[in-house]
């Protein structure tokens, strides 16, 4: 666990944020794997399949992520508080939450799949291989949510190395596997899914018997968790509004795929891999603004603004930094890096578009996402989810299809940077409002 109400602030959020970074890196390996090993092994259709099976997938666990995401701010301000017993239940009721939720979603899934692969107008010949992969990705809810409810409850503690290692364990098993059921027992896309859900069952099972056996805050034990009312009406109030923004994003994303299946399986394909290698490529902006969340909810519940402030600062500069590298690196490389993925030329020349035109506006998606991780670690987090939702479906969306009419696919990436740029600049207006910080929970528990 770590303190981050004392000390330079830039070198706590970069040292909090490393750890974590490159957690997420291994776990988008998951992804990458995937994709790599689909795209070199079963074809076009089945890296179509996955890639239109990732907004589904986001649109279920959005909702109950952002709850949790209120749960883990609450955390991060009892802990500043030193209030170790409200941090306990918390993490019970969380738990409790994300269990129930899991199991709940994985039954919803599996039953309106075909059903919404159909009505983004999924081409014919894709929607077998992506309800197939979507259905078994979907019985390993329960272990996804488990690890990454067990991953938030650690930063809100301040620790961002424990769930790093096994996140990397888990990594290393799902490339194997991969390659073990696509490759050599020739499992075809069912095989990428098995795997998957494997490995985030080792990795929720072994992190949850570490924590119980060397942890001094966290005991995992299903039969004596205690469900408290309360944290959890604090914890809807302040994450539903995040889970609504992520449901948003999510069905926006799904709403953006009816665009691009309007040009067919090889666009399909090439917005998958370029979606694979935009996630890469925003996990700095992404871990940042989780870092800083942590950093400012910890300040706020030990009642030190003048921190806060100084800590967004500091992010900025470093994830300004990083987006540019990242822009560099994607316009020298936008060709190989897809290559890496299909030998298809086509797809290759259409991801290339992709990156060249998305990759230039890296640095908008950095700020808007630290301006919003001050907002969520003050517990602030309604004006955000609206104005994500105001520049995804009133810009994003209208934008991309309109411009797709005029040219083509892409036109549908020029809508991409619109909406960060949109988003960018009505968030950094409201943080200079300064009304997020009267939300702190602490604060609204001692009035």
């Amino acid at each position: 666990m770590r303190d981050l109400t004392t000390g330079n602030e830039g070198k706590l959020i970069l040292a909090f944020t490393i750890p974590m970074l490159i957690g997420n890196v291994f776990q988008q390996l998951y992804n990458i794997v995937d994709s790599i090993i689909i795209g070199r092994y079963l074809g076009n259709e089945a890296l179509a399949a996955v890639g239109a099976s990732f907004p589904l997938i986001f649109t279920l666990i959005s909702l109950i992520i952002g709850i949790a995401t209120g749960t883990t701010i609450i955390i991060a301000q009892y802990y500043g508080a030193k209030n170790i017993g409200k941090v306990q239940q918390a993490i019970e009721t969380m738990y409790l939450f994300i269990f129930v939720a899991s199991i709940f979603l994985s039954l919803i899934g599996i039953y309106t799949s075909t059903a919404i692969f159909k009505l983004i107008d999924l081409p014919e010949e894709v929607i077998p291989e992506a309800v197939k992969y979507f259905n078994i990705y979907a019985l390993g809810f329960v272990f996804f949510f488990g690890f990454q409810g067990t991953s938030a409850i650690l930063r809100g503690l301040g620790d961002s190395k424990t769930p790093l290692y096994f996140l990397i364990v888990a990594t290393m098993m799902n490339i194997m596997l991969d390659l073990l059921f696509v490759v050599v027992f020739e499992w075809g896309i069912e095989g990428v899914a098995y795997a998957t859900i494997i490995s985030q069952a080792g990795a929720f099972i072994s992190i949850i018997y570490y924590l119980n056996r060397f942890h001094k805050v966290i005991r995992f034990n299903m039969l004596r968790l205690r469900f408290n009312r309360e944290i959890f009406f604090k914890s809807i109030k302040i994450g539903l509004p995040t889970g609504f923004q992520q449901t948003f994003v999510a069905v926006g994303m799904l709403a953006l795929y009816k665009v691009v299946n309007m040009f067919g399986t090889t666009v399909i394909a090439a917005y998958a891999v370029a979606m694979r290698i935009d996630s890469f490529a925003a996990l700095p902006a992404m871990n940042f603004s989780a870092a800083l969340s942590s950093f400012v909810g910890q300040n706020i519940g030990a009642k030190k603004l003048e921190r806060v402030r100084s800590g967004m600062l500091a992010t900025l500069r470093m994830t300004s930094l990083i987006s540019l590298g990242v822009t560099i690196v994607a316009w020298i490389f936008a060709e190989q890096i897809m290559q890496v993925f299909t030998t298809d030329q086509a797809v290759v020349e259409a991801g290339k578009d992709y990156l060249y035109i998305v990759s230039a506006f890296y640095i908008l998606f950095s700020a808007m996402f630290v301006m919003n991780g001050v907002l969520r670690g003050a517990g602030d987090t309604l004006i955000p989810m609206f104005i994500t939702i105001f520049a995804l479906w009133v810009i994003r969306i209208p934008a991309s299809w309109f411009l797709a009419q005029h040219f083509g696919p892409k036109g549908i990436w020029w809508g991409i940077p619109v909406a960060w740029g949109i988003g960018a600049v009505f968030s950094y207006i409201y943080y200079r409002t300064g009304r997020w910080r009267t939300k702190s929970v602490v604060k609204q528990q001692n009035s």
